[in-house]
């Protein structure tokens, strides 16, 4: 393949790892249809896949994020707590803004208790009220907020 051909692929990756990633994760913050579940599981794999293909380890573990977090939401215990933890371990060991450890104690939080590891979710649930308590933003908290007020509370 040409350079040529080598930067149009990236470009074409990135915009399509961009497009589907926002899509999933606007249908995950809203009351959706059978239709839009599937919509929102095959986009969050997609933006994973053309993350994988351009982005840097920071895009791809983001990704990882919006795959955790709509496991959870279809009740995908297995898999969205293993994506979970993948996350967890890259944002909670690498410096990471305050908005965005807030969202990987949340979503951890949510795959903890959908795959009924209730001890975990208690602990991470405690870890992301902390942390969105400490987030700077108030848009930032706000953001947040949206996706912490969809785990079922205990």
């Amino acid at each position: 393949m040409s350079d040529l051909n080598k930067k149009d692929s990236s470009e074409w990756h990135r915009s399509f790892a961009v497009n589907t990633n926002n899509r999933a994760w606007d249908l995950s913050l809203k009351n959706r249809t059978i239709e839009e579940d599937r919509v929102m599981l095959n986009t969050a794999h997609a933006s994973a896949y053309h993350w994988s293909e351009c982005g840097t380890e920071l895009n791809q573990m983001r990704a990882t994020m919006l795959l955790a977090e709509v496991h959870s939401l279809l009740g995908c215990g297995v898999s969205a707590y293993n994506y979970a933890q993948e996350m967890k371990a890259f944002f909670t060991s690498n410096e990471t803004p305050d908005w965005e450890i807030a969202l990987t104690h949340t979503i951890h939080a949510h795959a903890s208790y959908v795959n009924g590891n209730m001890e975990e979710y208690a602990h991470s649930i405690v870890s992301a009220e902390r942390a969105i308590r400490d987030i700077t933003s108030d848009d930032d908290r706000g953001v947040v907020l949206q996706t912490f007020n969809l785990i079922p509370k205990s």
